[in-house]
């Protein structure tokens, strides 16, 4: 990894949720029967970085802990252990602080307030940190539409007289409302039409070499992944189990879950291929398994596999990989 200092560098962040008792576990708590509370294992100790300008894709199976790394290192959610540094400096999420970091959530619908017009939604980060003054809003507005491939007429109307694509287009210009340094996009082509998609990941790229923006990509869809990002970190139950660069995964992945969701990808080069899923299910990560998340699942596990966690070694220059193969 760079020896200069990174735009963003995650050092053994986790982030656990601790379940809180309802009702009936309270009423037994009295009589003496108390559950014990349940945690979250979301994220276990995961630590990459991304340089000024790269395109990160997060990838792995739903339920990995990819939306709620994207979430602590947007400031939605606090690290439960371990540090975010922005430019070398621990990220300053308080109040009146220009956010460096914007998010872009997977329904763009749901994002936006439905009582609120578009304009006045996009603006409202801005005014609120005092980065225009309220005179120069539906201006500001109009020209975030424009940049996003919308016109400006369209600041008076409201998020369901727009279509999906057009809503991920006012999600994104939104994003761009506070001048950000990085965006956070957490599955933000997943709910559109292929065609759609493609638009859409072609303004990011447009956007990315006009803006000199960053971007920490969340995706299921390798596909998409392999289009846009510079690097690609694939987690599993929390942890991170390779990075590599973008073609060097692809043409030589390491990590036998990395390999597995790999195969699953469809290929025009590839007929008459019978696909089958991953064995077993993702376990819970209210008890994830001992050692190597992954060896329940994983055809090629060894008795250290369930003993002990591997560790990120380095196999080549960029390429890094979690299993116990390597040793």
């Amino acid at each position: 990894m760079s020896v200069s200092v990174p735009l963003l560098d995650l050092r053994k962040v986790s982030k656990r949720f601790t379940t809180s008792p309802d009702l009936i576990e309270r009423m037994a708590a009295k009589f003496g029967f108390a559950a014990p509370a349940q945690t979250v294992h979301a994220v276990d100790q995961v630590s990459f970085s991304i340089a000024a300008g790269e395109v990160i894709g997060l990838v792995g199976e739903s339920g990995c802990g990819k939306s709620t790394l994207g979430r602590v290192i947007a400031g939605l959610h606090k690290a439960t252990e371990g540090e975010v540094l922005f430019e070398g400096q621990p990220l300053n999420y308080a109040p009146g602080v220009r956010p460096t970091i914007q998010m872009i959530f997977q329904d763009p619908f749901a994002s936006l307030n439905p009582r609120k017009r578009v304009g006045d939604a996009i603006v409202e980060a801005p005014l609120a940190h005092g980065l225009i003054a309220a005179s120069q809003a539906k201006e500001q507005a109009a020209q975030l539409l424009e940049q996003v491939g919308l016109d400006a007429s369209y600041v008076r109307r409201f998020p369901h007289q727009f279509s999906g694509g057009q809503r991920a287009r006012i999600g994104i210009a939104r994003a761009l409302a506070v001048e950000p340094t990085l965006l956070v996009c957490d599955e933000a082509v997943a709910a559109l039409d292929v065609s759609i998609q493609a638009q859409v990941l072609n303004l990011f790229m447009d956007l990315r070499e006009r803006l000199s923006l960053t971007y920490l990509f969340i995706s299921h869809d390798l596909g998409v992944v392999r289009h846009i990002a510079d690097r690609v970190v694939v987690m599993y139950l929390g942890r991170v189990v390779e990075i590599g660069q973008t073609t060097e995964l692809h043409a030589h992945p390491n990590h036998p879950y990395t390999q597995a969701l790999l195969a699953e990808v469809p290929r025009l080069d590839c007929r008459n291929i019978d696909y089958t899923p991953i064995k077993g299910e993702i376990p819970s990560p209210l008890s994830p398994p001992t050692g190597c998340h992954f060896h329940p699942r994983c055809p090629h596990a060894k008795p250290v596999c369930a003993e002990q966690a591997p560790p990120l070694r380095e196999l080549s220059s960029g390429h890094w990989s979690a299993c116990h193969l390597n040793s």
